[in-house]
């Protein structure tokens, strides 16, 4: 098989500054320039509401209400947005569909498809409580409505060691946050997915400790790059891939991305994530892809691309410009 080739950002693929130099974003725009905690804020509407094909902003605001916008903040916006997308061959929807690890059906990743055929997502619904002003149980369809989904073409990379090029449907995780309002004194987000035997047999065996739980900082939670998704190539999450809605977090290996979640809350402790808990030693809370730091068994300095071939494995896959200054004062091989 072929080496695949270094992936890049495409100048192309990356946002055209005229869909975000609007006063929302750069009010917001500010914050993030000044501190990398609120990354998530960056990320809001891209397009004023529009009926019958018209934009209802009658006019430009009043010079007084036109925050100033300087060369740095539009770096800070452009930095936490370029990774939206890869000007990279896409993964086909067979092989993002039919290889997947989902252990609640099966641990065979050519099985979980089958196995999971039958699973029914409707009705469902998601409870987002602990550390915030307002918590809330929230219906799929009223969550769906929290923002627009947009396309994000990220790679995925798992601490398996291979890899795929996915177009998620999907928005960002701080638009919910936002909506629950999180206290001063939430410094971390716990997922979990639906504990249900009957629905997902293999929560039957003792292969891992059940329900599956997830874990991310705030700040990792918040930053525009992290999407709770709810499709694939513009069509309905697949139950293998985590329908109803999942988490993804770009830069992290695969197993961050907990599935079908049914549970969000906000906490001041670090919460327990279920690899962590099987592995300690194999499996980190944190999970950024590192290709110098060695899982205790297999190399992560090299990848094979589903579809591709093999190819050099890149610091934070890739998203070392959006997110490494997340990380710039931790131990990465102690912290990994």
């Amino acid at each position: 098989m072929q080496i695949g080739r270094t992936p890049g950002i495409g100048q192309r693929e990356i946002t055209d500054e005229s869909i975000y130099l609007n006063r929302r974003w750069f009010l917001r725009a500010g914050v993030l320039a000044a501190s990398v905690a609120a990354t998530g804020w960056v990320y809001r509407k891209f397009n004023p509401i529009v009926q019958g094909g018209e934009s209802q902003i009658s006019g430009p605001p009043p010079l007084a209400q036109i925050p100033v916008v300087t060369p740095t903040t539009q770096a800070a916006v452009k930095r936490a947005t370029a990774g939206f997308t890869v000007d990279e061959p896409r993964t086909s929807f067979q092989d993002i569909t039919h290889y997947n690890n989902f252990y609640e059906f099966s641990t065979d990743k050519e099985s979980v498809a089958d196995a999971a055929s039958g699973f029914i997502t409707r009705p469902w619904q998601i409870s987002v409580g602990g550390l915030c002003r307002k918590p809330g149980v929230f219906d799929l369809d009223d969550l769906l409505k929290i923002a627009p989904a947009e396309e994000r073409v990220y790679r995925m990379r798992c601490v398996e060691a291979w890899s795929m090029v996915i177009p998620w449907d999907g928005f960002s995780l701080s638009n919910l946050l936002d909506r629950v309002q999180p206290l001063a004194s939430a410094k971390y987000v716990a997922f979990q997915t639906l504990l249900d035997p009957h629905r997902m047999p293999n929560e039957n065996s003792d292969i891992l400790s059940w329900p599956y739980v997830e874990g991310l900082r705030m700040d990792e939670a918040m930053h525009p790059l992290t999407i709770l998704a709810s499709g694939i190539y513009g069509r309905q999450l697949p139950p293998q891939d985590g329908a109803p809605v999942r988490l993804v977090v770009p830069w992290k290996y695969g197993f961050k991305g907990i599935k079908s979640i049914v549970r969000i809350d906000l906490r001041e402790d670090q919460p327990p994530t279920t690899w962590s808990a099987a592995g300690p030693d194999e499996y980190g809370f944190y999970a950024s892809v590192n290709p110098n730091v060695d899982h205790p068994r297999w190399s992560q300095a090299r990848e094979l691309r589903i579809g591709v071939g093999y190819r050099d494995t890149l610091m934070f896959n890739g998203y070392a410009e959006q997110v490494a200054s997340l990380y710039g004062n931790m131990d990465l091989r102690a912290n990994f």
